[in-house]
């Protein structure tokens, strides 16, 4: 029936606009209607007023499909247009994450609080002390005050917020500049020509990369989009761009070299899954290569539930395997009859050949050795790479290499995750075995994490002791390999339901049964494990638990009393992404440009390091850098947003940074 609506309104002269949020979207609603057929033409550009009259001004009647948000539809006869959304016409409810613009400014300021370190832009590293009005020239204004060295004071106007970032990105405090001094020039200086430098290498790899002949993989076909409709879950937002963007790379025929950043169980390895199956169609063997056993049997499981529908031979390359298993499976994958093959670094050596390799997957790339990275890099050159990663990849770190480094975000969680329940609770017999034996109940597994590999056993004993119910195992990084990875089998094919372990869990671990976890001794542990540590659990539709366990609350010292609040305060899904992770963000930088540029991301702060490096591969490029003139806005009128009106003082400041960084009227919208 909607077939016959769109015809008849392009029979009327209506311009039928068809609006989906994504290009997978997109593509898929123009098959379906192709098919029937009905004539759609796809636009590129995003759906804004010029491009409504751009189409408008095509005198032909016809249906176009744009790429934008629409919360409703409409048809209007009189002006000769039809306006048709994609969720509203398939029913397809997804829950929105909160709004992220790619603009130009941050919001590091939500959490900004008096005596917290910001950088200037042009006086460099102060201490925040607060937002003030002053009276100038009988007109209040808003200033916000920078305390530096020597009891020098830096009032700024609000208007030129857009120069001031959050410190973050350095462990050690550094010392506050001094007003007027040349020392944070140079400072900035000498970060800029080896951010500019590094810049010029990566570009230089790009180029290498975009001169290396690829398969240029065939477009999703029928049996595809059947594949992509048997996915159990609702695709997040994030997703279906991200699993766009590859489909898009395979397409090209250069090699893809693309990395894909998101938390474990936001839907990295659906992804990995449908370019799989995008590489098998087209006759290709896929090899999907993982630091450890424990992942390489976790992706051996998932990999074979999701394609059991089909007459696709998945292998594993393992010690769990004999010798002569090995020998069947490496004769198998020379003669073309395993399609997708799975290993740890075993993969690499040199008595592994394919018959027609066209996709290699890297699970954790960070956590191989430095020859496995150059054998890595060997084959980078050859055929289509997707990497995946855990370790968060800041946005602004994302836009500042855009069009040097194909990097994709997925950080929207998926649509049924509940937040985690975060407790601070002292050490009780007690809460442990009633939590213990709730999560058992329901039929799920307990993590209860112990960092001291010296008495862990007796605290294994005390747990048999306190749940005999329960079945326990011990894991901890001082047990041999073998030997560890039978423990974590056990508990990932819950024979056991109790793992007690160390920070060993802290990432890669992806075990959706899993919904309790203990932290004994939560105090000595720093912000971003115990944010790694509570994200293993929460990973489906049930409620899961974090206790974090400490002595009583007049023992704790400031810096852990600190790291506790912040737990429970941004508990919620996201946030931790956010506030929690800026050390992890840090390690994240590191691991996409080299360890080497954590030394000038300390020196200036994250943010203004975005900013330089993103200025410097503009020019690298031959970009013209907007060079906006940074005029003193002086007005005879009192423009401040009021307390009365906007009481938190972090939201204000929210506010006034964006409306000053906004360099357009489009991104002022996005500002309020």
């Amino acid at each position: 029936p909607f077939v016959d609506h769109v015809r008849a309104w392009i029979d009327e002269g209506l311009c039928v606009l068809l609006v989906a949020a994504y290009r997978s979207q997109a593509q898929r609603w123009s098959d379906l209607l192709e098919s029937y057929p009905v004539d759609v033409q796809l636009v590129e550009d995003p759906l804004t007023p010029s491009a409504l009259s751009i189409i408008r001004r095509d005198a032909r009647p016809r249906a176009y499909m744009v790429i934008g948000r629409l919360n409703g539809g409409f048809v209007d006869h009189q002006s000769q247009l039809a306006l048709i959304g994609y969720e509203e016409l398939f029913g397809r409810k997804v829950h929105k994450p909160r709004r992220r613009s790619e603009s130009p400014f941050s919001t590091d300021f939500q959490d900004l609080r008096p005596d917290d370190l910001v950088v200037h832009v042009d006086h460099g590293i102060g201490k925040y002390r607060g937002l003030m009005t002053l009276s100038v020239g009988g007109i209040d204004f808003d200033f916000m005050r920078i305390d530096y060295r020597g009891e020098d004071k830096l009032y700024v106007p609000v208007a030129q917020l857009n120069k001031v970032q959050k410190l973050t990105g350095t462990e050690k405090v550094p010392p506050l500049a001094k007003l007027g001094a040349a020392t944070w020039a140079k400072t900035k200086g000498k970060v800029k020509a080896a951010v500019r430098e590094m810049a010029d290498d990566l570009l230089r790899l790009y180029a290498q990369r975009a001169a290396s002949p690829g398969h240029a993989f065939t477009p999703p076909d029928s049996f595809f989009r059947e594949f992509e409709a048997a996915f159990p879950f609702e695709e997040t937002p994030d997703q279906e761009r991200v699993i766009a963007e590859v489909l898009d790379d395979m397409a090209r025929d250069q090699t893809m070299d693309r990395l894909v950043c998101g938390d474990v169980g936001f839907g990295k390895t659906e992804v990995a899954m449908r370019a799989a199956f995008k590489a098998v169609l087209d006759g290709k063997q896929v090899a999907v290569l993982c630091p450890t056993t424990v992942l390489a049997e976790q992706h051996l499981l998932s990999f074979r539930d999701r394609f059991h529908r089909y007459p696709v031979r998945i292998e594993s390359l393992s010690r769990f395997k004999s010798k002569p298993e090995q020998k069947e499976v490496l004769k198998a994958l020379a003669a073309g009859q395993i399609d997708v093959v799975i290993s740890t670094h075993r993969l690499l050596s040199k008595d592994v050949v394919f018959r027609d390799l066209g996709l290699l997957v890297v699970d954790e790339e960070h956590r191989f050795g430095v020859a496995h990275k150059e054998r890595l890099k060997q084959l980078k050159h050859q055929i289509d790479v997707l990497t995946l990663t855990a370790t968060p990849i800041p946005r602004t770190l994302n836009m500042s290499l855009s069009g040097i480094r194909d990097l994709s975000i997925i950080a929207t969680p998926p649509q049924d995750r509940l937040a985690v329940v975060t407790r601070v609770e002292p050490t009780n017999d007690r809460t442990i075995r009633e939590a213990i034996l709730f999560e058992l109940r329901r039929g799920g597994q307990v993590y209860f994490v112990h960092n001291r590999v010296q008495d862990i056993e007796k605290v294994s004993d005390k747990l048999a002791e306190l749940v005999p119910e329960a079945r326990l195992v011990i894991a901890h990084g001082q047990l041999g390999e073998g030997e560890l990875e039978k423990r974590m089998l056990s508990f990932m094919h819950g024979e056991a339901n109790v793992l007690i372990c160390t920070t060993i869990i802290e990432s890669g671990i992806d075990i959706p049964r899993a919904n309790t976890m203990f932290i004994h001794r939560a105090d000595a542990f720093g912000l971003a494990q115990l944010y790694q540590l509570r994200g293993r659990v929460g990973r489906s539709k049930d409620r899961a638990f974090c206790y974090l366990l400490v002595p009583k609350p007049d023992a704790l010292t400031n810096d852990a009393r600190q790291r506790i609040g912040v737990m429970q305060r941004f508990s919620e899904l996201g946030a931790g992404f956010q506030i929690a992770t800026y050390d992890l963000e840090i390690r994240g930088a590191g691991e996409l440009l080299g360890t080497s540029q954590s030394g000038q991301i300390a020196a200036v702060g994250f943010e203004l390091y975005s900013q330089l490096l993103a200025e410097a591969v503009a020019e690298l490029r031959g970009e013209a850098i907007d060079d906006i003139p940074d005029p003193e806005i002086k007005v005879a009128v009192e423009a401040l947003i009021p307390e009365s009106y906007v009481p938190d003082t972090n939201v204000r400041l929210i506010l006034y940074k964006k409306l000053a960084a906004s360099r357009n009227e489009e991104e002022l919208q996005y500002a309020v």
